[in-house]
């Protein structure tokens, strides 16, 4: 028997077993790449806006982003019928030619493509989660799951540092070949020692309505993205708008009269519902939350604003914290479902969430108070992430999913993108005359404040579904 045929057979792992964190550790690196394709173009920005002389910033920045929701619907339901294994390596093959497309692009669009096959990594993550509830004991698996979607924020503290020197030394392309190596090292490790899925649904891949879905999100998210910057009412935008709203209705209309719809909306039980609006208005409150903390963290204490909390190297401290309360809490959140299952840590999360965001209006003006509110959103994250996963799968048959974890990821990109842009728009509106050297507009207390105040009520309202699924549980 080959090596590849005893992966295919693997038994589920029942317990922990350095197979088991061998696995856990090849499916975190899966993820690593999820976020370094989305966030370090980012600290190249100002080097490919020269390169390609463009001042177009926004599409450079929300491109993979946009692509991810695209692919998300068709890699979901190909993952149910070909196997999370080989999807998860075609997707990282995928990111791998994204990033060399990148590397040697010529022009801006040629580089725009390249970002649109990389952003087929955003997939990884509920490909890995879908993957590790079918090759691990149900009890088990929740606990790696924990893992695996919070353990890539342990490279996202790190990573700047690491990052920075090599931009200086080689420039804005040592990024897209750090993204090529990792996508290429990830695929070959997943090959090599993961296991396939034992479990695959029977039917044929409705292409046509993976598209409308996927564009028709995307078109949606990208006006949501990118309104701000190219005008809200502008032709181009209110075009976008129009196209992804009727090519979201048509993928609506179509579901309900094929066979086998990319997602089966009649199929969509209560708790799946359920589920999915706690995460949508919890994802919305700690992402908006994390944004703010980014703009805080920017605005020195003594400009006389009421609020600012920027100095020096305390801005990667803030930064830091976060991160590390979603290892904490995606990890922590994962081993108490395996005991007691996913509804109470995400109620819990929710609750974190909740308590670390009010406390936040007097964190906006102290920093120790905001370090220990930053880590508690991070628990409050990673907690909701993990649990959001674990409870959605255990909800669904197992032959659908692949599929409902490709809806979780969508749901929570579409959160944070509407809620993100919400808070954005509150602090546009409440700005003042800038006190900076520059003169450049800030936002005023009053602003800073009621942007916390709505990322709260988000949480408030985020309890009550959770709450309501565990009543029912």
């Amino acid at each position: 028997m080959s090596s590849n045929d005893t992966l295919e057979t693997a038994a589920p792992e029942h317990h922990w077993s350095r197979r088991l964190i061998l696995w856990a550790a090849v499916l975190i690196l899966a993820n690593v790449l999820a976020d370094v394709v989305i966030g370090s173009p980012m600290m190249v920005l100002p080097q490919l806006m020269e390169h390609f002389d463009t001042d177009q910033a926004a599409w450079l920045n929300a491109s993979a982003m946009l692509a991810g929701a695209i692919w998300s619907p068709l890699l979901a339901k190909s993952s149910d019928i070909f196997g999370k294994r080989r999807i998860l390596i075609g997707t990282l093959l995928l990111a791998c030619t994204g990033a060399l497309v990148c590397l040697v692009a010529p022009s801006i669009w040629i580089f725009l493509v390249g970002r649109f096959l990389q952003g087929a990594a955003f997939a990884a993550v509920f490909l890995t989660v879908a993957l590790v509830r079918q090759i691990c004991a149900p009890r088990v698996s929740m606990a790696v799951v924990g893992l695996v979607t919070s353990g890539s924020s342990v490279v996202g503290i790190i990573e700047p540092f690491l990052m920075k020197p090599i931009i200086d030394v080689f420039g804005y392309r040592s990024v897209f070949v750090a993204a090529a190596l990792l996508a290429a090292a990830a695929a070959l490790c997943v090959r090599s020692f993961i296991p396939e899925s034992p479990i695959r649904s029977a039917g044929r891949v409705d292409v046509g309505g993976a598209l409308l879905l996927g564009g028709g999100l995307g078109a949606v998210l990208a006006y949501i993205s990118l309104g701000r910057d190219f005008g809200w009412l502008s032709g181009g935008m209110v075009a976008l708008l129009a196209v992804g709203a009727a090519a979201v209705a048509g993928w609506a209309f179509l579901a309900l009269r094929v066979d086998e719809p990319i997602i089966d909306i009649r199929a969509l039980s209560r708790p799946i519902l359920l589920t999915l609006l706690a995460l949508v208005l919890a994802a919305g409150a700690f992402r908006s939350m994390l944004q703010l903390t980014s703009v805080i963290a920017q605005v020195p204490p003594d400009q006389g604003l009421g609020y600012g909390l920027g100095n020096g190297e305390a801005i990667a401290l803030l930064l830091a914290a976060p991160n590390l309360g979603i290892v904490i809490g995606g990890v922590c959140a994962g081993w108490i479902a395996g005991r007691i299952g996913p509804g109470f840590p995400l109620l819990g999360g929710i609750l974190i969430g909740t308590v670390a965001t009010f406390a936040m209006l007097a964190g906006v003006s102290m920093f120790p108070m905001a370090i220990a509110c930053g880590a508690m959103l991070g628990m409050a994250a990673g907690a909701i992430g993990a649990s959001g996963y674990n409870l959605a799968i255990s909800i669904e048959a197992p032959e659908r999913q692949g599929t409902i974890a490709g809806l979780v990821s969508v749901v929570l990109a579409l959160g944070s993108v509407v809620f993100n842009f919400a808070g954005g728009e509150v602090l546009k509106a409440t700005q003042v005359p800038g006190t900076f050297a520059d003169g450049a507009p800030v936002s005023s207390a009053t602003g800073v404040h009621l942007y916390v105040a709505m990322a709260g009520v988000l949480f408030v309202l985020a309890a009550v579904p959770a709450a309501m699924l565990l009543r029912n549980r």
